[in-house]
């Protein structure tokens, strides 16, 4: 295989192809300086692709079709069947605009903590803000806490109150578009709090004290029924 050589799309070596969400997109693959018939692979990260027989000699092409969201970072490489050190790849760049997901209606009791989680996938890279009641939210230290990844914005706010009561909206935005996902966050009243361990030890000594004053009336009760049967005799 000296002095064979892959091409892709008419790149020799490995890069970037950037794309837009569209309906397909051709990869072709060509050897060069060949003086006989040479076998291709295409490989999809690091599973093969199964191509037809005569897709394979010398020149092979493959179709994305559709391209979406889960193509970008993913890569394809050509290489020859007889030496696969021979290779070109080619990495997707899709490019989208935000799309976002996360629980919208959420209940939390007062002075419980809570967390919004706004699930947010774009390419490039996006900016968030969050809005409450469509008004930028005013953060406040000691209170809340921003997180964010390239795919999880989050809004925590330690132990809520009435006041916290309302819509939050994560905005997103990107060079191909903004996106917006609203929250609805209902703060209860807080619930009582029953002493699990008074409540057993007053039922305990509830039934203690009946025990004690069967016990206590036993002779008289031990009468009654005696009582009782002679009647039923004499009946």
């Amino acid at each position: 295989s000296a002095g064979l050589e892959l091409s892709v799309n008419n790149h020799a070596a490995d890069f970037t192809l950037s794309t837009g969400l569209s309906p397909a997109i051709s990869l072709s693959c060509l050897v060069h300086n060949s003086s006989q018939a040479e076998e291709l692979l295409w490989y999809r990260g690091t599973g093969q692709v199964d191509l037809k027989d005569g897709n394979k000699v010398n020149i092979s092409n493959i179709c994305i079709s559709p391209v979406n969201e889960s193509d970008n970072g993913v890569t394809f490489t050509c290489r020859l069947a007889r030496d696969k050190a021979v290779q070109v790849s080619v990495t997707l760049d899709v490019q989208f605009p935000p799309q976002l997901s996360g629980e919208e209606t959420l209940h939390v009791e007062e002075e419980k903590d809570v967390t919004l989680t706004c699930n947010s996938k774009a390419n490039p890279q996006v900016q968030s803000i969050w809005l409450k009641d469509n008004q930028i939210l005013t953060l406040q230290q000691s209170r809340h806490k921003l997180y964010q990844t390239s795919e999880v914005f989050q809004l925590s706010i330690t132990k809520v109150q009435k006041s916290d009561n309302g819509t939050y909206t994560c905005v997103v935005e990107s060079g191909l578009g903004n996106g917006t996902r609203d929250f609805h966050l209902f703060v209860e009243d807080k619930k009582p709090v029953f002493p699990t361990e008074a409540i057993i030890a007053a039922a305990v000594v509830v039934t203690i004290t009946i025990l004690f004053g069967i016990v206590a009336q036993k002779d008289k009760i031990f009468k009654v029924w005696k009582a009782l049967v002679s009647l039923e005799k004499i009946v």
